[in-house]
């Protein structure tokens, strides 16, 4: 979802965060007015990609998201393909952000957060079978990143991770109604959401260290 810098939402009860890569209360509404010199992307995959898109949208210096999947063999999946298993594709999103606004060291310890990544999600909160939690990566800077973040969570949860690390591969977008979900269909969506109880098994896992 295209959209301005926001003000950091508290999805389902997870705790508000402190980093200075979000906005604040009263922070400057920045449009990109003046776009970015340079924008980068990420892509990552975790269960439910309007959970991650909902996530990620509230991130300064995300200026885009889209839900899609990738990791899988095969040209254009649909969303029927991989939620009913017949194509091996992970329900994933890519992230378009401005690299002097947020790093992508910070975009990957995000994610890891906003996950459980000690175990796959329930199919029953996915869009299918292909539940897996991945961090696609291209190039040594961005595998040395995903590598740091989930040693950090092995640290941090005393416990080992299954969120895999895996070489980029091509990313297809998800069809046009399954854009902004969250925004779109709001009611389905927090229902969804809630009766999944992600927010909840993420807060037991990471606590004060949400969103950091």
């Amino acid at each position: 979802m295209q959209r301005p810098a926001l003000v950091i939402a508290l999805t389902a009860g997870l705790m508000s965060t402190s980093l200075a890569f979000f906005s604040s209360a009263g922070a400057e509404d920045r449009r990109f007015d003046d776009p970015p010199a340079r924008v980068a992307t990420a892509v990552f995959a975790g269960g439910d990609f309007s959970f991650l898109e909902a996530d990620f949208d509230q991130v300064d210096g995300v200026i885009e998201t889209t839900a899609g999947f990738a990791g899988g063999l095969g040209e254009r999946p649909t969303y029927r393909q991989v939620s009913s298993g017949e194509s091996d594709h992970m329900a994933a999103v890519k992230i378009t952000y401005d690299p002097s606004a947020v790093s992508y060291d910070q975009l990957a310890t995000y994610f890891v957060r906003h996950i459980d990544p000690t175990r796959a999600e329930s199919p029953d909160c996915a869009i299918g079978g292909e539940a897996r939690s991945a961090i696609f990566v291209s190039g040594q800077g961005e595998r040395v990143a995903a590598e740091a973040s989930l040693a950090d969570a092995v640290s941090e949860l005393g416990q080992p991770v299954v969120t895999e690390i895996l070489p980029a591969t091509a990313f297809w977008p998800a069809e046009d109604q399954y854009q902004d979900y969250y925004v779109r269909n709001a009611g389905k969506y927090e229902d969804h959401r809630a009766a999944c109880d992600r927010d909840t098994r993420v807060q037991q896992l990471w606590g004060a260290a949400t969103s950091s």
